[in-house]
């Protein structure tokens, strides 16, 4: 018996032998590859931080040895998720400032306000999150209990989508605006009668730029801060990569050296901002690349945002009679930099809300990019469009959309509209059918960062509270399996990245996410209270 004991245990020393070892293995999982036939297999090996094996668990574990072995007791695995569209820089930026997000009326906001002075003193005060479409009154503030609460002090305030401030005088008077100073491509709110008589202390869009100009600039201390509480919000809710669209050369060199320090961990696909000095810098440089950092586009801004009327539409907005809204950009400078970008590398990334901006975004996208094919220049938001239009992207146009946004603007897109051209509008589905794929992120932090808020958002097309009870405009509703593509091998696709991350495939990077429900397969209500357990980059969890 002895004897027999003996031999087995040489008989299974010399299998572990002639097994290979590797960094990682994960076995009994649910594994939701996205590969080409968006199989589902139950377990993987990991070595030198990427998929070196994917197959049963028996396979697996029949071939392969390792240190760490992770049993998911059947948990759901999906590759690391992608964010296509957010302001990752701008969310850590945000920890550091006043959160007006979720006010339900102006005097919240005003409290929160005094509420943090009171905690954090600070001789410029800063917020962000106001949206007067959550109030009972859905009509723009004015400064004048700013000006009370805070003479001495500047308060400048961002709206949720970003594309607003509200100030007070003393920030007005440090930026020298008053009631004759006129910007193109926005609005400086006035009013006459009442509390207010002239400036409001509301800047829409472009004349945004002068408060920009007076406010201090973060330092780099605050800077890295704010990247790597960025970095830690977005591991928590299980993203491996970020798309930040739009931010300057010092803070892409900031994030390629704290990447290549070690000390931040997450992916960045950086849109460059747009300005000429650095556009030209970078088309010269051309594309950098990095196993953490991907820079190869210029983000631009078409328009405004919807929710400050400042979406460019081709008819008037349908509660407000002569208003157009406004392009942020001249159509003629969308052209020239078009022109400029199709003679390079980069790829042309336009924000585009309103049916008018993305007309004109559309238009000179198919007309510069004639027999240059394969270059997957995206429309950022692609939010309402004119039905003639869509056809624009059967050409290679890839649409980069947020569906959280079609469910916070639902209750109210239709006034801003009208009942015919809000069918066109958070058009998902027709979209994907035209284009072959899009993108999905969140736009956080206007939305929240929690990308299974975006999975909800696209299968369900409701709110949190089941409203409305059959979904919002279904006939674009996506499928589950169309949306975790959407933030997946469909992001990374619409990043030049798909032969690296997007899948879990041999040879790509091992980003992965391990969840504690299946989104695949839970009731649509339980969707938002998915939690990311574990979030790996390069096979290590983070």
């Amino acid at each position: 018996m002895k004897k027999l004991l003996f031999l087995s245990f040489i008989v299974l020393s010399s299998c572990e032998l002639f097994k290979e070892e590797v960094d990682l293995i994960v076995i009994n999982a649910t594994v939701y590859t996205v590969d080409e036939n968006f199989s589902t297999t139950e377990a993987f090996a990991v070595k030198d931080g990427k998929f070196l094996a994917v197959g049963t668990t028996d396979d697996i574990r029949s071939t392969y040895t390792a240190d760490q072995i992770i049993d998911a007791d059947k948990r759901a695995i999906t590759p690391g998720l992608i964010d296509a569209h957010c302001h990752f820089y701008g969310l850590g930026l945000n920890q550091q400032v006043v959160d007006l997000v979720g006010a339900k009326s102006f005097d919240e906001v005003l409290q929160r306000v005094i509420d943090f002075q009171a905690s954090t003193p600070k001789q410029f005060i800063r917020g962000r999150g106001w949206d007067q479409n959550d109030w009972e009154v859905k009509e723009f503030p004015t400064k004048y209990e700013l000006d009370s609460l805070f003479p001495d002090t500047p308060v400048v305030l961002g709206r949720i989508d970003g594309h607003a401030y509200l100030v007070n005088q003393k920030a007005l008077d440090m930026a020298g605006i008053d009631w004759k100073t006129t910007v193109e491509g926005g609005e400086i709110v006035k009013q006459w009668g009442g509390k207010i008589n002239g400036i409001t202390g509301v800047l829409i869009d472009n004349p945004m730029s002068l408060i920009d100009s007076i406010m201090p600039p973060p330092t780099k201390e605050e800077k890295i801060a704010a990247l790597k509480l960025a970095e830690r919000i977005c591991l928590n809710h299980g993203l491996t990569t970020v798309n930040d669209a739009g931010i300057d050369r010092e803070t892409i060199e900031l994030i390629d050296s704290l990447q290549q320090a070690g000390e931040l961990s997450i992916r960045v696909y950086a849109m460059v901002s747009n300005n000429p000095d650095e556009v030209d810098y970078f088309i010269e440089k051309g594309p950098i690349k990095t196993e953490k950092l991907n820079v190869r586009s210029v983000k631009v801004y078409g328009d405004g945002a919807l929710g400050s009327r400042g979406a460019a539409l081709k008819e008037p907005y349908s509660d407000k009679p002569d208003h157009y809204g406004a392009m942020v950009t001249p159509v003629s400078e969308i052209m020239d930099l078009a022109e400029k970008l199709a003679e390079s590398e980069y790829q042309m990334n336009t924000h585009a809300i309103g049916d008018s901006a993305n007309a004109v975004v559309l238009r000179v996208y198919h007309d510069v990019l004639q027999n240059k094919p394969d270059r997957r220049w995206k429309v950022e938001h692609a939010q309402v469009i004119d039905h003639p239009d869509f056809d624009y992207f059967e050409d290679g146009i890839i649409p980069s959309v947020q569906p959280t946004h079609a469910t916070s603007d639902m209750y109210w897109a239709a006034d801003r509209l009208g009942e015919e051209r809000v069918h066109d509008a958070y058009a998902y589905k027709t979209l994907l059918n035209k284009a072959g794929i899009v993108a999905l992120g969140t736009d956080f932090p206007v939305e929240q960062v929690s990308p299974f808020l975006t999975f909800y958002a696209a299968v369900a097309r409701k709110d949190t509270e089941g409203y409305p009870e059959g979904g919002f405009q279904m006939d674009d509703v996506l499928s589950r399996e169309e949306a975790l593509k959407g933030m997946t091998i469909w992001a990374a696709y619409s990043n030049f990245e798909e032969n690296e991350k997007g899948s879990i495939e041999v040879g790509k990077y091992a980003d992965f996410t391990i969840y504690d429900k299946d989104m695949m397969k839970v009731p649509l209500e339980e969707i938002p209270t998915i939690k990311a357990q574990q979030t790996f980059i390069d096979g290590k969890v983070r």
